[in-house]
C-alpha cells in the first residue's frame, strides 16, 4: 500500500541520518541555552487560523472530531508560543521539534507532512538574533553544510514603500518583491503593475550604500556589528521579505549551493505583544545534503547452539555501548540478514569457539575472517 501523495516513510539509512541531524541540533539548542518543549499536533481550528494569512489558511488541514468541534492539524510551532509564553518570566527560551502539516502542492523538496526544528526567544533584541545567528552558524558547520546567512528588516520594507508612495497593497508588493530570487523579473514586473509599483523595483538593484539612507537600516548596521563579534558573516538582501506577514522586524534566510530552496529561516515578530525572534531548521531538507556520520548496526551476533554464552557477550558488548544484533541457529538466513541490511561484522559463536575461548570475526565487506578473545574483540568493535 502506497503512501498518501505528499507523505511518506523513513526507515533505514535516511531514518539514522535524520536521528544524527537531530542530536546535532538539540546539541546546539542546550548550548545556547534553550529550553525543550512539546506541544499538541492538533488544535482548535481558529487557534491555528489566528495571525495568518489567507494563503496560509487555504493551506491547514481540518479536523472534526465526535463532538463537532472544528480542529486542525498544527501548521508551524510559532503560534503556540501564545500559549507557552504566558506568564513566563523573560527572555523566555524555547526550542522545540515537531512534525508540521500543510495541504499544498508537492515537489521534490516539499512534503505535507515535515519536520520543523525551532528556536525562539520571546523577550528578544538585535542582540538575541545576532545570538540566534551565530547558533544557526555553529550548527552547519557541525552539519558540514556550506552555506550563506541573507538579512534584511521589514521595517526598511515599509519605509521603501511608504517613501514611494505606495500606501496600499504594501503586502502583496513586498510578496512579488520577495520573489526577485526566484522568478524572472519581467514576470515580477508585470505583477506589480497591478498595484502601480512597477518602478520599485530599479531601488532593489542598487547597492548596500543607498539603503543607509533610510532610518530602518540602522538595525541592520547594529545586527551587523553584533554578528561581527561572533564571528558571524552576513549579506544583506534589500528583496528579502519572507511571507508570513507577522514579521515586523528583522528576517533572515539561509540557503545554500546544494539546494535551490532555503535551508532555514526565521525573524523577529510578536508574541502576545511582546517582541521576540526565532528561527526554523527544515530538518526534511537539510537530511538530504548534510554530511553527517551515522551509527549503524556494527555486529550480528550468531549462535551456534551456544545461546547462554552468546547472549553473555551479546550484554558486554551492549555494556561497551556496541550495538548488537543476535540470532539463533541456520547461519545461511543469518547471514543473509547481515547483508540485508549492511551490518559490518559477523561473530559465530559454536562449541569450538568457547573451546578455544577465542570468537570468529568476519568482516563482510572483505569476507576475512579472524579469530579473537573477548578482550581484543570488544577492542575491535568500538
Amino acid at each position: 500500500m502506497e503512501t498518501i501523495k505528499g507523505f511518506r516513510d523513513i526507515i533505514g539509512i535516511d531514518a539514522l541520518k535524520r536521528e544524527r541531524i537531530k542530536e546535532i541540533l538539540i546539541k546546539n539548542f542546550k548550548l545556547y541555552g534553550f529550553e525543550p518543549a512539546e506541544t499538541p499536533i492538533i488544535e482548535a481550528e481558529e487557534f491555528v487560523k489566528a495571525d495568518n494569512t489567507s494563503e496560509v489558511i487555504s493551506d491547514i488541514y481540518r479536523l472534526q472530531d465526535k463532538g463537532q468541534r472544528k480542529l486542525a492539524l498544527r501548521y508551524e510551532l510559532t503560534f503556540q508560543l501564545k500559549r507557552l509564553a504566558q506568564n513566563k518570566k523573560l527572555p523566555f527560551k524555547r526550542y522545540q521539534l515537531g512534525e508540521i502539516f500543510r495541504d499544498e502542492p508537492v515537489s521534490s523538496n516539499r512534503f505535507r507532512q515535515f519536520t520543523q526544528c525551532d528556536v525562539d526567544i520571546i523577550g528578544s533584541n538585535i542582540k538575541d538574533e545576532a545570538e540566534i545567528l551565530s547558533l544557526t552558524k555553529k550548527v552547519f558547520e557541525d552539519l558540514k553544510i556550506d552555506c550563506v546567512i541573507y538579512v534584511n528588516n521589514r521595517k526598511l520594507l515599509n519605509e521603501i514603500l511608504d517613501k514611494n508612495d505606495i500606501k496600499e497593497n504594501k503586502a502583496e508588493v513586498i510578496k512579488e518583491i520577495d520573489k526577485l530570487d526566484k522568478l524572472d523579473e519581467k514576470e515580477i514586473k508585470e505583477n506589480l503593475k497591478k498595484y502601480k509599483a512597477e518602478k520599485i523595483l530599479d531601488i532593489f538593484k542598487k547597492p548596500e550604500s543607498y539603503f543607509k539612507t533610510f532610518d530602518s537600516y540602522k538595525e541592520i548596521e547594529e545586527l551587523k556589528k553584533y554578528c561581527e563579534f561572533y564571528n558571524v558573516e552576513v549579506k544583506f538582501l534589500p528583496s528579502l521579505a519572507r511571507g508570513l506577514s507577522y514579521y515586523n522586524g528583522t528576517i533572515f534566510e539561509i540557503k545554500t549551493k546544494a539546494m535551490k530552496e532555503t535551508i532555514c529561516a526565521g525573524g523577529s515578530y510578536l508574541i502576545n505583544n511582546i517582541q521576540s525572534s526565532g528561527i526554523s531548521f527544515g530538518l526534511d531538507r537539510i537530511g538530504s545534503i548534510a554530511q553527517v556520520d551515522v551509527d549503524e548496526k556494527k555486529v550480528l551476533i550468531i549462535s551456534l547452539e551456544q545461546d547462554k554464552n552468546s547472549i553473555e557477550l551479546v550484554k558486554k558488548l551492549r555494556k561497551n555501548f556496541v550495538s548488537v544484533d543476535i540470532m539463533f541457529g541456520k547461519v545461511s538466513k543469518a547471514l543473509e540478514f547481515a547483508n540485508s541490511y549492511n551490518i559490518p561484522y559477523v561473530v559465530f559463536i559454536g562449541s569450538e569457539e568457547i573451546k578455544k575461548k577465542k570468537y570468529k570475526l568476519r568482516d563482510m565487506k572483505l569476507g576475512k575472517e579472524t579469530y579473537l578473545n573477548e578482550k581484543d574483540l570488544i577492542k575491535k568493535l568500538l
